[in-house]
């Protein structure tokens, strides 16, 4: 099942996994597995890939990394399939991704001699880079009757849905919005007015989408099978500057005000 009506899907080039998420989905569909388990077990594949980085097993970091952006789907497919979506599971998986994306970097830095404050660039920027995406791409799915679990403006806890409770709703929802609130507030600044335009075009959201996590997770596996580790963080880092350009294509070519 998609987040978005047929007529507005796009390439998404970070969710290469999708095809596999959904098969594993529906082999889970009438298990006792839950989207929250599969969320556990995509934490299990990034530590098992944290793990091979520092030992420089570079096949098994790469295949790790994959399989977690893989499971990274099939959390959201089981959800729609045994149709119980959550906030719940919704920011239990962003919780998860932020500290698993952190301990990507750690690792990458731990065994290259790139220093800690370059580190810490790629990680913000690896973080502003997906909040553009999905600040993009919530727009577009609010706009045209897509999938509504995720909110343009995560700033109130939201009451919970059929079959989970409030309390861990609550409990997820200020951990959120601790570790992404600074992320969300300087691309919501950047780009105040996104919320207004007319749905944004498909090729658009195709190349905004290479700042999936999909892709990041992607990018950081081919680098490290290559022997290019020392790059990874650089790489990071440059990419980072597209922000602007993606924004301002959005601002000044696709604003509704110039057409």
């Amino acid at each position: 099942m998609s987040k978005l009506p047929k007529a507005y899907q796009f390439v998404d080039i970070s969710d290469y996994g999708r095809p596999v998420a959904r098969f594993i989905a529906e082999n889970l569909k009438t298990t006792r597995f839950t989207p929250i388990d599969v969320t556990s077990w995509f934490i299990i594949c990034g530590i098992f890939a944290v793990y091979c980085i520092i030992n420089d097993y570079v096949w098994a970091a790469a295949f790790f990394l994959i399989f977690k952006s893989i499971l990274d789907a099939a959390d959201g497919e089981l959800a729609r399939v045994k149709q119980t979506p959550s906030y719940t599971g919704r920011y239990y998986d962003s919780v998860a991704d932020i500290i698993l994306n952190a301990l990507f970097i750690a690792a990458i830095w731990y065994v290259t001699d790139v220093h800690y404050a370059f580190a810490i660039l790629a990680f913000m920027g690896i973080q502003l880079q997906g909040t553009l995406y999905n600040y993009y791409y919530v727009i577009l799915r609010n706009s045209v009757n897509g999938d509504t679990t995720s909110r343009i403006f995560e700033d109130s806890t939201p009451v919970a849905m059929k079959g989970e409770k409030q309390q861990h709703v609550t409990i997820l929802y200020k951990m959120y919005n601790f570790l992404y609130i600074g992320f969300d507030k300087i691309i919501y600044w950047s780009d105040q007015d996104a919320r207004y335009n007319k749905p944004f075009p498909k090729w658009f959201m195709s190349a905004v989408s290479s700042f999936g996590l999909g892709f990041q997770l992607l990018v950081m596996s081919v680098l490290l099978v290559m022997g290019l580790r020392d790059f990874i963080i650089p790489f990071f880092i440059g990419y980072t500057s597209f922000i602007v350009v993606f924004i301002g294509i959005r601002r000044f070519v696709l604003s509704d005000d110039n057409f």
